[in-house]
């Protein structure tokens, strides 16, 4: 069984870094990716802070962005407190990480997502997943740091581990990110070209909707494959002639 991945989107801060990787090594997580770290990496206050899981910051993974960062995944997982205007599934911790295990004894290569301290995960990086995870609070300070959230889905992951009953089941073989990305890039360029999005400050949400509708489609990578090439037919074939 494959483990998820842990990737931190533009953390800003060293000692929350080294916090989640504490976290990470509480409950039996090991590969942690950093997308874009604010303050650069290595950051000597993760490793001050990490208590135990110095070999989980000495062997993260850095990356560029969060389009890289995920690229060989197939499954997303996001934490976020925010509501939000798209029709993605939304798991309380506890049966997110049941679902998670089921997958990824299935040998499905996923990941745990989470935004910066300060404002989260944009709505760019959100479309990206197919699952949201949100913890329940008290509507008085709803609030958590990153590195709560890592406790407690941590936790919850760990528990789903402990369940002998849990087995794996089958699941499409769905294709990585970075898959789903070529064919948005190809699908958006075919639509911009003839004209689909006619109100342009309508697109956002217009393309937000077909990207999660497309998504949930869960293709494997032959699947999108064959979806391209049907694509690539049609615009070959109704293109406007220059």
């Amino acid at each position: 069984m494959k483990r998820p991945a842990v990737i931190l989107v533009r953390p800003q801060m060293g000692e929350n870094i080294g916090a989640v990787a504490r976290a990470m090594s509480n409950f039996g997580l090991s590969e942690l990716r950093l997308a874009a770290p604010r303050d650069g990496w290595p950051n000597p206050k993760a490793l001050e802070m990490a208590a135990g899981a110095e070999n989980i910051i000495n062997s993260a993974q850095v990356f560029p962005d969060f389009t890289a960062a995920a690229a060989d995944l197939q499954l997303l997982y996001a934490t976020t407190a925010r509501p939000r205007d798209m029709e993605k599934k939304v798991l309380p911790p506890q049966a997110a990480m049941q679902s998670l295990a089921a997958e990824t004894k299935a040998g499905m290569r996923a990941g745990i997502v989470f935004g910066p301290e300060r404002s989260g995960l944009e709505n760019e990086e959100i479309i990206r997943c197919d699952t949201l995870i949100t913890i329940a609070t008290a509507p008085e300070n709803w609030s958590l740091n990153i590195a709560q959230s890592a406790v407690i889905i941590g936790y919850e992951w760990f528990r789903s581990q402990q369940d002998e009953k849990a087995v794996a089941r089958d699941f499409p073989d769905i294709a990585p990110k970075e898959e789903w990305d070529g064919m948005f890039s190809q699908l958006e360029n075919y639509l911009d070209e003839c004209e689909y999005f006619r109100v342009e400050h309508k697109k956002p949400i217009m393309w937000q909707n077909l990207r999660n509708m497309l998504q949930r489609s869960a293709m494997s990578g032959q699947e999108l494959r064959t979806f391209r090439g049907m694509l690539r037919s049609l615009w070959e074939k109704n293109s406007p002639k220059t």
